[in-house]
């Protein structure tokens, strides 16, 4: 094995994973790495434990190769604050009581929303992290994603990423490449993950999106910020992101007015926020590695992962 045995994996479901690929070989069909990576999880039931596990795996995917794997860095960090929406479904079965005086119907929408969030969260999980594990877990893992994904037209953003993903990284393991060529890998990596983050919110979130109700959906716009969590409130701002101020205060926003207000769960608008403010905002955060390692490694040791924390 490549990176992942390098990072040192331990302990948990990523274990039995890597010594079931070594023990029958790597799967050779997506549907066998998909079935792989969600031999990880909890049954889906489990909702608030399964998100935390959805999670760690996306921290033990960039600790394992930091360099290239932004996206799956994001993922982890947007999971992990995806626990708190979850909570309704957490605390349903103890609330019919109140929920009945409350209104039955209202509470339905409620959690049939949240539960779309959390089928949401689970799609992405199932549609982009195999890719991540059959590429850290090959001796040649772009040769893997290239056989495995030529005849899959769906996949076709997704293999394009990780080809560029590959490429960088060849340059940045390269001892002899010039500062010039190190910057341009650089950003051809974030090219690279911005088309895998493009095919997650096209392909996977707008469908489910479409599903929530009106009212939710108008709840989720405006309670929707980023931030990384940082040293002190002085830094903390330079990270922060709310899809609604940011929307607002742009000048192309008023000239579209007439359509209506902006909402986190049109594919345009979000896009926007995603790629001109949460991006950037990461990519400054990143920059202090010392801080995001600490954040991915308690996102790891809140699932138990302990021995992979350390070893990353």
């Amino acid at each position: 094995m490549s990176t992942a045995s390098e990072a040192g994996l331990g302990g948990g479901r990523l274990l039995v994973a890597l010594d079931r690929i070594q023990e029958q070989g790597a799967p050779r069909t997506v549907a066998g790495w998909k079935a792989l990576a969600q031999g990880l999880l909890v049954e889906e039931c489990c909702a608030v434990h399964r998100n935390r596990e959805i999670s760690s795996c996306y921290a033990w995917a960039y600790l394992a190769l930091p360099a290239c794997f932004k996206w799956a860095g994001m993922a982890a960090i947007a999971s992990h604050h995806v626990r708190v929406a979850l909570l309704p479904l957490h605390l349903h079965p103890g609330l019919r009581g109140s929920a009945r005086r409350q209104g039955p119907g209202r509470w339905r929408v409620l959690t049939g929303d949240v539960d779309t969030l959390r089928a949401t969260n689970n799609a992405i999980f199932d549609d982009l992290f195999w890719v991540h594990l059959a590429y850290l877990t090959s001796q040649d893992g772009i040769t893997l994603l290239r056989a495995l994904l030529r005849d899959e037209p769906r996949y076709a953003p997704v293999l394009a990423g990780f080809e560029a993903l590959d490429q960088a990284r060849q340059v940045l393991e390269d001892a002899t490449a010039s500062p010039a060529a190190r910057g341009r890998a650089r950003e051809l990596v974030w090219r690279g993950n911005l088309l895998l983050l493009e095919h997650e919110q096209r392909v996977v979130v707008q469908p489910r999106f479409d599903r929530l109700s009106g009212r939710y959906a108008w709840a989720v716009s405006v309670g929707s910020a980023t931030t990384f969590e940082t040293r002190g409130p002085c830094q903390a701002i330079d990270y922060f992101t709310s899809f609604y101020l940011y929307t607002l205060v742009r000048a192309d926003q008023r000239a579209s007015g007439a359509r209506g207000w902006p909402r986190i769960t049109d594919y345009d608008d979000r896009w926007r926020w995603l790629a001109s403010s949460v991006v950037p905002r990461f990519r400054r955060f990143e920059a202090e590695p010392q801080v995001i390692g600490a954040i991915l490694r308690r996102i790891l040791d809140e699932d138990g992962h302990r021995d992979t924390a350390r070893a990353a």
